[in-house]
């Protein structure tokens, strides 16, 4: 997912592989939902967004409503 996020901050928006990324960030968030719960899905993006904005200065937040529609718990 790091890979996926970095991706997406580091290439324009309309970039042919952005709704690929999309389509995977999104499946990624549903299994952690279905094994952890917001719990689980809360955990990953904080170690993921610290880790990317450590490495490549740019902050992933907006990219957390790609989840929205997972559960209502989760609104970004």
């Amino acid at each position: 997912m790091i890979d996926l996020l970095t991706f997406c901050l580091q290439n324009d928006l309309d970039a042919k592989q952005h709704h690929e990324k999309k389509l995977r960030v999104h499946e990624i968030g549903k299994e952690l939902f279905a094994d952890g719960g917001v719990d689980a899905m809360e955990n990953i993006y904080f170690a993921i967004e610290q880790r990317i904005t450590e490495e490549i200065k740019k902050d992933p937040k907006t990219y957390r409503a790609w989840w929205n529609d997972i559960t209502n718990a989760w609104k970004y």
